[in-house]
């Protein structure tokens, strides 16, 4: 087991990394090279980078991930393409994405896609505060020690 994080835009990857610590567990972090950093990571945490271009990392993401891996995305459409895998995938909000629900999940994206192509405007995701990472840190604790059990 492994995380894997979907890096263009995740607001939760140094919970992850935390969490990786805390269990032992290594972190993967896909990313575009739009993202490169040179911040220093500790060993467990291993980064690849990806060409500029629309779904690059998505499709990194599905030739890596393996059955059992924990991925952190809040693409709808890349957790349709990972669930098959076996790996559990997650939101940053903490919710988990289910076979049960992602047909739903893509419904609602694209009737949202379809709004606003006709000119509606939709509302968009909330600003991410300090209590929703606490709750996807805490969320995410419970799920690794369940696997870990």
């Amino acid at each position: 087991m492994r995380f894997v994080i979907d890096g263009d835009g995740s607001p939760v990857k140094e919970e992850v990394i935390r969490l990786g610590k805390e269990f032992q567990l290594p972190v993967l972090i896909i990313t575009s090279v739009d993202h490169y950093t040179m911040k220093e990571y500790p060993d467990f945490v291993q980064f690849i980078y990806v060409d500029k271009g629309a779904d690059r990392a998505d499709y990194q993401i599905v030739k890596e991930i393996k059955p059992g891996d924990l991925l952190i995305t809040q693409d709808y459409g890349l957790a349709s393409l990972v669930l098959p895998k076996k790996a559990r995938v997650f939101h940053h909000s903490g919710m988990e994405y289910l076979p049960e629900t992602i047909d739903q999940l893509l419904m609602q994206r694209y009737i949202g896609g379809q709004m606003r192509k006709a000119g509606k405007r939709t509302k968009g995701p909330k600003p991410f505060t300090a209590s929703d990472r606490q709750l996807f840190y805490e969320i995410m604790m419970d799920v690794v020690e369940a696997e870990l059990k």
